[in-house]
């Protein structure tokens, strides 16, 4: 294993897959339908896991549910049994969101009016069947991205009826979004606002673009260790936390990067993968004192837990192919799921998939915005 590559979880790759798609799990000893397609996988030469032995593979059976109402959608399912998720970059039922403001950008290939706003949107998810799902009561918040020129939705959590809503922030070198490599500068997370109504009504984070709830990084443009992150998924408000807190996953890169590349860290691309973890309560979600982070590993191989960022280390650490991060608990198979795209580049990426056995912190699910993997769908 190259010295570069420095791994602190038992994680197990299933394997590595084209981005967008819906998928069905091949378990081992399982032969796919001859009615399913089955995903290719294709690990790179150097990658640092074995390959799982538990499930082989993802294979396509043609049916799914489609809507075009943007993207960036994480859901919550929520105590009251509905799903509530962030979305932007696109409209529902007729509201519009954009997360992205135009002043300082090109945008050569877009008719967006100049001085348009940025703003984060909401909805809510009701049904039980994927296959018969409405999403109702849509909104789009303001969220001012400045200095930076985007500010995306992230972690979103619903616990005991709080909808905790995470933005986070990105530049784009070249000033198109559209064009070249694609908001190749990952930001700061910002923080939260919530809900104690699910979305009718917002409260705003004390935190801004200019005051991160983390600190980093000291400079736009600087890189950053938990760059949006995203909650692991417990289940219906967190039946499954194995300690009642909620643990976030983000991904990030070093200054001192030995093998910096175009997008280095981007929305998509980066580094490694970090972990912290908080108790979810409305005096906690905004104070970063009451956050613990992954510190590594003792002698004995169990987990540190700092509450001093500055000692925070990567979960996964394979330069140039740990990006966009997020993570599932999937109750019926006893496991955490994780992936995130590997070699990403503006023009392709593959699906790096994790799986564990083991309590935190070794959890799973799916890559930020091509299949986040929601647990009430695999319930």
């Amino acid at each position: 294993m190259p010295t570069s590559i420095r791994i602190t979880l038992l994680l197990v790759v299933l394997f590595f897959i084209a981005i967008q798609a819906r998928d069905t799990v091949v378990r081992a000893a399982e032969e796919p339908s001859s009615s399913c397609t089955v995903w290719p996988s294709q690990p790179p030469a150097d990658s640092p896991f074995p390959k799982s032995t538990d499930i082989t593979g993802v294979c396509f059976t043609g049916r799914h549910n489609h809507f075009e109402f943007g993207d960036t959608w994480y859901p919550s399912w929520a105590s009251n049994g509905n799903l509530y998720s962030p979305w932007t970059d696109g409209s529902v039922n007729g509201v519009d969101s954009l997360s992205f403001s135009t002043a300082g950008l090109r945008l050569t290939l877009s008719k967006l009016p100049p001085g348009l706003k940025a703003t984060t949107g909401y909805a809510t998810i009701v049904g039980d069947d994927p296959m018969h799902i409405k999403i109702i009561d849509p909104g789009a918040h303001p969220d001012d991205p400045a200095p930076y020129q985007g500010r995306y939705p992230c972690g979103s959590l619903v616990y005991n009826g709080v909808w905790y809503y995470g933005t986070y922030l990105l530049l784009d070198s070249d000033g198109d979004p559209a064009t070249g490599l694609n908001w190749d500068i990952l930001g700061p997370f910002v923080g939260y606002r919530y809900s104690t109504d699910y979305g009718k009504t917002w409260h705003e984070s004390p935190h801004t673009p200019t005051n991160p709830l983390f600190g980093e990084p000291d400079k736009p443009g600087e890189p950053v260790k938990m760059g949006a992150p995203h909650f692991v998924d417990f289940g219906k408000n967190m039946q499954h936390s194995p300690d009642g807190k909620a643990y976030l996953v983000g991904h990030g890169a070093l200054a001192s990067d030995p093998k910096p590349r175009p997008a280095n860290l981007s929305w998509i691309t980066g580094d490694q993968i970090y972990m912290a973890r908080v108790k979810p309560g409305i005096r906690n979600m905004n104070d970063k004192s009451k956050y613990e982070f992954f510190g590594g590993n003792n002698a004995s191989g169990r987990p540190i837990w700092t509450h001093d960022f500055s000692r925070i280390k990567p979960l996964v650490d394979w330069n140039n192919n740990a990006g966009s991060v997020t993570m599932t608990y999937d109750a019926p198979l006893k496991k955490y799921r994780c992936a995130s795209p590997t070699g990403a580049t503006p023009s392709h990426a593959s699906t790096l998939i994790f799986s564990s056995r083991t309590g935190l912190p070794a959890p799973g699910s799916s890559p930020s915005i091509c299949t986040t993997s929601a647990s009430k769908a695999i319930s």
